[in-house]
């Protein structure tokens, strides 16, 4: 799925070209991914993109239908698993599972592509806005170390789950959960509310570098992910863990392990990330049967 450097990437590509672009029209294949597609065809025609935001992994393009008329007015895009969003010329081959062409007034067409369609397109307005974003955590690549702090020591759930928990930080999923986590020497399944002061203050300066490191080499291209130009990113050759099981590590040569936290596939380095300390079960005194006791009553009484 694409995760934050790869949305920022798109959203940086789309602001290069879309905003002052005025849409002529929309047409929809298939639509059981868009909340409601009647809103997409009747409301998106005739407006102005003002602007584009990344919010966690969602896109927002900011339009304008009338400068008298204080409407706000959006188009929410998550790209789920293998969503795909390019500005090209009409006559460009259309690749399959081509869902959402939208035509704008210098002759170019924003297509949306989606092979698995778990992604999300939504016409939003007004009120809208907070309902869908505002129960979001806070942005990864802002957050202060104090906030960070707070919103992972808080919290007894393993540090690998509070990462991908998009209440607690907007944006990072598996790939980038799993890098920064190597990166500060901490183990996928220690304890947020057992992260030392140090620990915390590494694995803070740890996502905000991998995740800034990721952008500028614009994302990671696994399987489907392309920017708004159709090209890959580079980020992929990059990683030190994710998906390397068996391989050695970058630092110590031991061989990556995966295992499964919070349901997803975790890499990690066992020596660099070594196990949260078991706390030894308490021993319980074994009680005598009531059948042991009489057998030893028996033999005193021989």
């Amino acid at each position: 799925m694409p995760e934050l450097p790869e949305v920022e990437t798109v959203a940086r590509g789309l602001r290069a070209v879309l905003p002052g672009r005025r849409i002529l029209g929309v047409r929809l294949g298939k639509t059981d991914f868009v909340d409601d597609p009647a809103a997409l065809e009747e409301q998106l025609p005739g407006t102005t993109v003002s602007g584009i935001r990344r919010f966690g992994k969602f896109l927002v393009v900011d339009l304008q239908r009338d400068i008298h008329k204080a409407e706000e007015l959006s188009l929410l895009i998550h790209l789920g698993m293998t969503g795909q969003i390019i500005v090209c010329p009409p006559e460009a081959p259309i690749p399959a599972h081509t869902h959402v062409f939208i035509a704008l007034d210098d002759g170019r067409e924003l297509r949306y592509t989606d092979v698995r369609r778990f992604g999300r397109m939504a016409m939003l307005s007004n009120g809208a806005h907070e309902r869908v974003l505002g129960g979001l955590g806070a942005e990864p690549l802002e957050v202060s170390e104090a906030d960070f702090c707070q919103r992972i020591q808080s919290r007894s759930a393993h540090i690998k789950a509070l990462l991908l928990n998009q209440s607690v930080l907007r944006g990072i999923g598996n790939i980038y959960a799993d890098e920064s986590l190597w990166r500060a020497k901490i183990h996928p399944k220690k304890l947020g509310s057992k992260l030392s002061d140090d620990e915390i203050r590494r694995l803070h300066r740890a996502v905000q570098s991998v995740l800034t490191e990721a952008i500028r080499m614009r994302g990671s291209s696994i399987s489907d992910y392309v920017d708004s130009a159709g090209e890959k990113g580079e980020y992929q050759s990059r990683h030190r863990v994710y998906q390397r099981h068996s391989k050695k590590c970058f630092r110590c040569r031991t061989p990556i392990r995966r295992m499964i936290v919070a349901g997803r596939s975790s890499h990690f380095c066992p020596r660099c990330q070594p196990a949260p300390r078991q706390r030894a079960a308490k021993s319980v005194p074994r009680r005598e049967t009531r059948k042991s006791g009489s057998r030893h009553k028996k033999r005193k009484s021989s």
